[in-house]
This record gives structure tokens, C-alpha cells and sequence, in this order.
């Protein structure tokens, strides 16, 4: 029986199944016909790349001659070993909405957590240069938007929430996250960064919450559906957690130490994740002393 490779990778947001050898099994069931580009249609198709076009598939054959799918690996495994700069690099190169958002969350990760100083600017600028590329290049991309949004996150985080509102990026961030959510409905990290954002507003005074309309109800709610989307998840009870005593002031700090708790339980996947957990372990041992 002839054997048939097949080779998956992202395309203008999609997985698309591209066929690398023959397709005689395939046609012998009666499940795909034709050659060409109509053949690997449908093969996409038959794996559950259903809506495939002529444009994915020219992307598709050109990203596999030049060996991309290979980079972005490569740039996945630089972001899992904390290679955040590397990862970047690597990921910028490929001049894919995938590639950018990678890029922009390597370094919005590495300008957070690991840069000082001046560094920690440049590179959460870059990282918001990169999150803007990758929207540009796939406006369907709803992981482009919420990169993008983190990217933006973390800046305002770093020049003060003050200035953040100043600059109008509080307003930037949350069109960014419903951008996402409108292609992405059940996107569980966006729910999260939805209900940091309405929470950081609501907390920000009376201004900010006339001004965009921040509030701990949907702060709460939004927090709610990431978690039940994605309950294993060490940054969304992280992020809850740290948010909980705010908006619940009878019994949220008891939910927050639970969170953190199952936070603290959970297998470390990542250096990312890593980082996360020291977060958790730190904010677990003050809201125990009383903080």
C-alpha cells in the first residue's frame, strides 16, 4: 500500500493539512480525487481542514519548500526552555501572523519577567510592534489580538496605570481582547485578560469607570467563564486570585487562597509557566501572612 506523508502547520491562522506524497490511498478509499492543488483540498479536507482555499494552499506548499513549519517549532521549543530572545527572533522571521504573536508574547514574557531598567521598555515596545504585525498580517488571527493585548498589558503595567489611562491604553487593550473574543468566543485566556481589565478599571477610580466602563460584575464573570474553560490552568487562578479580595470583599480571599493552592499543585509545563509559578508561590505566602 503506498504510504502518504503528510505535513501539519499553521497557515494565515489555520491548520491546514498539506500532502506531501502520493495520494493513491486516500483515492482508492473514494474519499479524495483529482491531482494538483484540488487533491490536496481534498486531503485537507478529509483531516478536518475543511475550509482550505487556493490562497492556504499556495501558503501552505510554499511554507513547507522553505522548511517554516521546521522554524516554528524550533521557535516553540526556544519559548519552553526560556530561550525568550531566541524564540523571538526565530519567530519574527517567519512573517506569519503565528510567528509575530509568538515573537510579541516571547518578549512581552521576557521584558516582564526577566529585562531591567531601560531594557524592560524596549523590549515590551517591540513586543507591541510585533503584536500589531501580527494583526496585520491575519486579521482573523484571534491569538494575534490577544498577543497584541498582552503585549500592550504589560507595557501599561510598566509605565504606571496613570500614564496607561493617559496614553489611552486602557481603551487599546480592551479592543484588542473583544477583537479576539468576536473570532474566539471560548478563548479562556482572553476571558482572563477581560476580567483583569474591568477589574484594574473598577479599582482605578471614579474616572477610569466612567470613562470605560469598567466594572467588578463582568470582571467577575469574565474570570468565571476562563476558569471554566480552562480550570487547570496556573495563570487564569493566578490572575483571579490576585483579583478575588477586590471584588469579593466578604469571601474572596478565601477562594483566592484556594486558587492559589490548586495554582501551586499543578505540574510545571514550561519556563513561562515557571515564572507563573513563583508568582503564585509569592502571592499564596502573603495573602497567608495577612497582605
Amino acid at each position: 500500500m503506498t504510504q502518504i506523508r503528510y505535513v501539519l502547520f499553521a497557515a494565515t491562522g489555520r491548520f491546514v493539512l498539506l500532502a506531501a506524497g502520493l495520494l493513491s490511498l486516500a483515492s482508492a478509499a473514494g474519499l479524495v480525487g483529482g491531482t494538483g492543488a484540488a487533491s490536496l483540498v481534498g486531503a485537507a479536507s478529509l483531516f478536518g481542514a475543511a475550509d482550505a482555499n487556493a490562497q492556504s494552499i499556495d501558503e501552505a506548499r510554499t511554507a513547507f519548500e522553505e522548511g517554516r513549519f521546521l522554524e516554528v517549532d524550533e521557535a516553540r521549543t526556544a519559548f519552553e526552555e526560556g530561550r525568550f530572545l531566541e524564540a523571538a527572533d526565530l519567530a519574527e522571521a517567519l512573517g506569519t501572523s503565528e510567528g509575530y504573536a509568538l515573537a510579541a508574547q516571547s518578549l512581552a514574557v521576557y521584558g516582564h519577567h526577566v529585562a531591567v531598567g531601560d531594557d524592560r521598555k524596549e523590549f515590551l515596545e517591540r513586543a507591541m510592534k510585533l503584536g500589531e504585525e501580527a494583526v496585520r498580517a491575519d486579521s482573523a488571527n484571534a491569538e494575534a489580538y490577544y498577543r497584541s493585548a498582552h503585549a500592550v498589558g504589560r507595557y501599561a503595567q510598566s509605565v504606571g496605570k496613570i500614564t496607561a489611562l493617559r496614553r489611552g491604553l486602557a481603551g487599546k487593550i480592551r479592543g484588542l481582547l473583544e477583537d479576539a473574543l468576536a473570532i474566539s468566543p471560548d478563548f479562556a485566556q482572553t476571558h482572563m485578560a477581560l476580567g483583569s481589565w474591568h477589574a484594574g478599571i473598577a479599582s482605578a477610580g471614579r474616572i477610569a469607570r466612567f470613562l470605560y466602563k469598567g466594572n467588578r460584575e463582568d470582571a467577575i464573570s469574565h474570570f468565571e467563564r476562563a476558569l471554566e474553560l480552562a480550570p487547570d490552568s496556573r495563570v487564569i487562578l493566578l490572575e483571579y486570585a490576585l483579583n478575588l479580595p477586590e471584588l469579593d470583599r466578604e469571601g474572596g480571599r478565601e477562594r483566592a487562597g484556594a486558587l492559589l493552592s490548586k495554582a501551586a499543585g499543578l505540574p510545571v509545563r514550561d519556563a513561562y509557566d515557571e515564572f507563573i509559578l513563583q508568582d503564585v508561590l509569592e502571592a499564596l505566602a502573603e495573602l497567608e501572612e495577612g497582605g
